[in-house]
């Protein structure tokens, strides 16, 4: 069942929104070679309780942290740890938080130092399916020309939109209907409806084949060892179009 959000609902995810985007910057801000991600995790769950927030993820199904953080070939589910941030690096980082019992996620991959041409493409062309997307949140138009908006494009481009994976409603839980495939053909689904809030998340790599998980039975990684990428917003569809609310400042 899709639940559609209310004025109040949507005033408080905005608010949510906007603190989320402000954290991850921060975050963002601290990646350096050298850096653990356990200190950037402990850097974002510090500010989300000095802003009267819980993190999302810490908790959720046995998780054990407050951010994701997957480098290089992992694509999601990445544990932050003692590894050390290396030139070179991609790094995934997602995030969520709830505040006044209503949740909001975002994601972003990011160079650690300078990388290459490749890999430089690759967070392009995953963003731009992003908001390849996000366009595509209209009143009247079907869920999945979401979906192919996204893929289309990344495939277009000869990279691959991970399968296995998908955006979904979010609000007054982490995960609600629907799911938001990063694939398939347009003009299938329900319609989309004021006050719908979903959170648009293309995870793209550079081979066609599965993903696995790995024996910590959370991060998943690509089965080639090659890179890939993540980029989410929380959106809200609203009589005046669509609003990105975890664009925060920017």
């Amino acid at each position: 069942m899709i639940r559609l959000k209310t004025q109040d609902e949507l005033r408080i995810l905005r608010e949510n929104g906007r603190l989320l985007a402000s954290i991850l910057r921060e975050v963002c801000a601290r990646v350096a070679p050298g850096r653990t991600t356990a200190t950037l995790d402990r850097l974002a769950e510090g500010l989300m309780h000095d802003a009267g927030a819980t993190p999302a993820f810490k908790g959720y199904r046995g998780y054990p942290a407050s951010i994701c953080t997957s480098l290089n070939h992992e694509v999601v589910h990445g544990i932050p740890s003692s590894r050390r941030l290396r030139a070179g690096d991609l790094l995934s980082i997602d995030v969520g938080l709830c505040r006044e019992e209503l949740y909001v996620d975002m994601a972003t991959t990011i160079p650690v130092g300078g990388v290459d041409g490749a890999a430089e493409r690759l967070l392009r062309v995953t963003e731009e399916g992003l908001w390849r997307g996000i366009e595509q949140v209209k009143i009247g138009n079907r869920l999945s020309d979401v979906s192919h908006a996204i893929g289309s494009y990344v495939e277009g481009q000869g990279l691959h939109v991970v399968r296995e994976y998908v955006g979904h409603g979010i609000g007054r839980a982490l995960h609600e209907d629907p799911e938001i495939p990063n694939y398939g053909p347009p003009g299938q689904g329900p319609r989309l409806r004021v006050g719908m809030v979903l959170a648009i998340e293309p995870m793209v790599k550079t081979d066609p084949e599965p993903t696995r998980v790995l024996e910590n039975a959370w991060t998943v990684v690509t089965a080639t060892g090659g890179p890939a990428a993540h980029f989410e917003h929380t959106v809200a569809l609203t009589e005046d179009g669509v609003d990105v609310l975890t664009r925060g400042g920017e």
